[in-house]
């Protein structure tokens, strides 16, 4: 496998550098462009355990490890949800449950890759900034490798489930009086220090590994028409992306998807931007909404979402929080899937865009449900709960008899 550095403002190319995260031309981000020597069948792909998660698409990934820091990641459900078809009015409807992941996030498929390469080149500690999912990802696996792990989080801003996972791995917490933005500029720093390896999105080799979600996909499906992905530091949505196009390169596939982002309106400077004919998002200082997980005013990766976007021919979309909450409760009510409200921003955009008329009928669309409900357990309180008291046995009994009633 031969690999090199590409940026994806420039086009300039170096050769493999695990520590250059930036274009020293012209300071745009840099992505992994693997050159494989020897591809075997895709059928192989699927042979090899179920236990090995990402690390079965080894040939497809730019590092080469016999001992990689995994926990099993990827295989992730793809869960068809058939009510919500009729109800949006597609031919298939399927979500592809990230929250099934060791820390209930996509970020797993990720963080194994970059902890990996962190434990490679013998990273004394690592660091990154986190509305929540990638601290409890990167506290998880650097403990798995033996790293110290430092996390700067923005102070009050990050779910209960996911402070918790951090703290409870062990993890370093530093909470910024700021926002997420500002905590990603103090990582950027300190990855300017021998000591210490980022796991922020800014860091290609991380995004490496959240490409095997297409090759998942494709496995199962083939290639869907849309594939949804909720968007906050935008390097998810550009790594579904990336590895479409290498299954296409490499001879895999024939087809690509649309690929569409979504929003939330508070916190939307791509997908307003895109939606108002602008070249470049709209920035801003004071990201707020629900969806805590992609409450992020600054995307750094914003560029390569862009570039997904518009080379697949889809688009971005905004959500309301309202719309999200909605989304969240229909997943979890009518097909039993517990979302994060981050990861049930997808299937908002899915409603939405169905209420523009964006879908012919005959679509087969993957909503990315990027996070477990379980996440942000304060999100249920945005929901009518069914809770009944009872005395004692009888009067239990009589409760559940008579709320059958009610509801038939």
């Amino acid at each position: 496998m031969r690999a090199k550095l590409r940026c994806v403002r420039c086009g300039a190319e170096y050769d493999v550098q695990p520590k250059m995260f930036s274009c020293p031309k012209c300071g745009g981000l840099l992505e992994v462009v693997i050159e494989p020597e020897e591809l075997p069948p895709f059928s192989e792909f699927t042979k090899r355990s179920r236990m090995k998660g990402i690390w079965r698409f080894a040939e497809l990934l730019p590092v080469k490890s016999g001992s990689p820091v995994t926990m099993g990641e990827g295989n992730t459900p793809l869960i068809r949800l058939e009510k919500l078809e009729k109800v949006i009015g597609v031919r298939r409807l399927y979500a592809k449950f990230e929250g099934a992941n060791p820390t209930g996030s996509f970020k797993d498929r990720g963080m194994s890759l970059a902890v990996t390469v962190a434990k490679e080149v013998k990273a004394r500690a690592v660091v990154a900034a986190s509305t929540g999912n990638t601290a409890a990802s990167a506290a998880a696996y650097s403990a798995r490798a033996g790293l110290k792990t430092f996390l700067i989080l923005p102070s009050g801003k990050v779910a209960l489930g996911k402070l918790a996972q951090s703290l409870l791995h062990g993890a370093v917490v530093v909470e910024l009086e700021g926002n997420f933005d500002a905590a990603l500029e103090a990582v950027k720093e300190l990855a300017k220090m021998p000591e210490f390896y980022p796991l922020n999105s800014f860091n290609p080799w991380r995004l490496e590994g959240q490409k095997t979600l297409a090759f998942e996909l494709f496995e199962e499906i083939g290639v869907p028409d849309v594939v949804v992905v909720p968007v906050g530091n935008a390097g998810n949505i550009s790594a579904i992306w990336k590895g479409f196009k290498e299954l296409k390169e490499f001879g895999y596939s024939e087809a690509l998807p649309k690929m569409v982002g979504v929003q939330a309106e508070g916190a939307s400077p791509i997908a307003s931007a895109f939606k108002a004919g602008l070249n470049a998002p709209l920035f801003t200082d004071s990201p707020e909404t629900v969806a805590t997980a992609i409450r992020i005013g600054k995307p750094v990766n914003w560029m390569k979402a862009w570039k997904a976007v518009t080379e697949s021919g889809g688009t971005f979309e905004v959500v309301s929080d309202s719309e999200i909450i909605r989304a969240q409760r229909l997943l979890a009510r009518e097909e039993g899937v517990a979302a994060e409200p981050a990861g049930a921003a997808s299937l908002a955009g899915v409603v939405r865009l169905a209420s523009e008329g964006y879908f012919n009928g005959d679509e087969v669309v993957t909503v990315v449900v990027t996070g477990h409900g379980l996440k942000d357990p304060d999100s249920v309180k945005f929901h009518p709960a069914n809770k009944l008291t009872a005395l004692n046995v009888e009067d239990a009994v009589e409760k559940v008899v008579s709320a059958l009633k009610v509801v038939a």
